[in-house]
């Protein structure tokens, strides 16, 4: 049975499952889902999913959303003993604390930046934008001698991340002025596996959508 992955080429989280796939050498059925056109409120899909978000994966008719769960699942399944979820305990804890770091501080200010600004219109908020920053400074420390945010190998932490830190480009927050932080990305951009495919090409439609909907 095909593994079915529904999906928007620009969503972070989307494309977070997308590098780990690659990492696993692993084919995912694309299932794109029209957002715009209220795709994802249609009653089978919300059968599949009832938060009606994506990404969601199926794979031999067993549902999965929310993308840090997805990738921990398809390595648990498709790479057991891969070093990007290692097993050894404290290793293991550590990318999942890197995990947790992400969707509840570093992604989460991002989106409580950017969403008001995309959906609601409203000008960038300063004391939010501190937040994003205050978030990257974490992460630089996080990295102090440190080629990957969880130790010397690639793991999920660094593709889910990475999915995020690179959407900061759509809307010219500067990441990079964080030596660290920039050292890292442009490790993680050479060594992930199908990188280009997996994350630049949903890069590029987020920056023009986002540039679509900054100019109306």
């Amino acid at each position: 049975m095909p593994v079915d992955l529904y999906y928007v080429p620009g969503s972070p989280p989307c494309r977070a499952v997308q590098l780990t796939a690659r990492a696993l050498n692993l084919n995912l059925n694309l299932k794109l889902i029209d957002m715009d056109n209220g795709e994802h409120l249609k009653p089978e899909y919300l059968k599949i999913n009832p938060q009606h978000t994506v990404p969601t994966l199926v794979d031999d008719g067993y549902p999965i959303y929310e993308s840090r769960a997805i990738i921990i699942y398809l390595v648990n399944k498709y790479g057991k003993g891969s070093a990007l979820y290692p097993e050894e305990p404290q290793a293991r804890a550590l990318v999942d604390q890197r995990l947790y770091f992400d969707i509840g501080i570093l992604y989460q200010r991002f989106i409580d930046y950017v969403y008001p600004q995309v959906y609601g219109n409203a000008p960038a908020d300063k004391d939010k934008l501190a937040k994003v920053e205050d978030a990257l400074q974490l992460l630089d420390t996080f990295l102090e001698g440190q080629k990957y945010v969880a130790g010397p190998n690639l793991t999920l932490a660094d593709l889910s991340i990475i999915a995020g830190v690179s959407s900061f480009e759509a809307f010219d927050i500067d990441f990079k002025k964080y030596a660290n932080v920039k050292r890292w990305y442009e490790t993680v951009k050479s060594t992930a596996p199908g990188y280009q495919e997996a994350n630049e090409k949903g890069l590029d439609a987020l920056k023009a959508l986002i540039n679509s909907i900054l100019k109306k």
